[in-house]
């Protein structure tokens, strides 16, 4: 029997405590994790064996099980089963500062590393043109990525490139802010704009999450110290992990 397995013995589940079934279920596990018994990556039985090992029914580990996922505790992977998060605390990013992915994690001490989905050149989008501020016939880099931080994807990433600031797309295998300094146009400042979203199926496959999940939408714009736009990216952040921080001061009284 797995450690896993011996968290659902009956001895641990009394009949006398007043708590609804699926709490007492909830409180299990998470008693579990923070006694270390149960551990970043360990696979917890399914809803049909813990009903029967606790002699309740699958609706009843069901609502348990889905409370723990949208509480970080437990994360449920399509075709694999369910297993005790590895989720990253809750991150504050300052929104005053202007830095990348790699560079914020490593701050907080955490190893990255990413999935390439696309590394390509082509032509623009309209849009990307427009908000490169670049002619529709010129060609552009893009790097798509599923960024990870400590094992855990955090988030999609779409930076989309003029192609004469990185010409060579599959140059480029990590930060690619690094990438843009070592060619010294590494940009200085940006325009960020973030709102609410869905994860659509594809983008929760991914991220290891319920379609529909929630998440956070960004689009950044970067600039060169001269004023030339050097980047459009477009990330979709997981909204169980991430907070966006903004200082706030009091504007001047204007006298009339």
């Amino acid at each position: 029997m797995s450690l896993a397995s011996r968290i659902f013995q009956p001895e641990r589940f009394p009949s006398d405590d007043p708590a609804p079934l699926y709490s007492r279920i909830k409180r299990m596990v998470q008693d579990a994790v923070t006694a270390g018994e149960l551990k970043q990556g360990d696979s917890i039985p399914s809803e049909r064996d813990v009903a029967d090992m606790l002699k309740v029914s699958r609706v009843t580990v069901r609502k348990a099980f889905s409370d723990l996922v949208t509480e970080g505790v437990l994360v449920q992977r399509r075709g694999s089963g369910t297993y005790v998060n590895g989720q990253v605390k809750r991150i504050e990013q300052p929104l005053s500062r202007l830095t990348s992915f790699s560079e914020d994690m490593q701050l907080r001490g955490l190893k990255t590393d990413a999935d390439w989905l696309d590394r390509s050149s082509g032509l623009p989008t309209p849009e990307e043109a427009m908000k490169l501020s670049i002619s529709p016939n010129e060609h552009v880099s893009r790097f798509h990525r599923l960024r990870r931080a400590a094992g855990v994807p955090l988030a999609i990433e779409l930076a989309v490139i003029p192609h004469r600031y990185l010409p060579d797309p599959a140059s480029v295998s990590g930060s690619l802010y690094d990438a843009l300094g070592d060619r010294g146009v590494r940009p200085v400042r940006a325009l960020q704009r973030l709102h609410a979203t869905a994860l659509s199926s594809k983008e929760a496959k991914l991220l290891d999450l319920k379609e529909g999940s929630p998440a956070l939408f960004i689009e950044r714009i970067s600039f060169l110290g001269d004023g030339r736009t050097v980047e459009y990216t477009r990330s979709h952040y997981r909204g169980d992990s991430y907070d966006f921080v903004a200082e706030l001061t009091l504007a001047p009284e204007v006298s009339t």
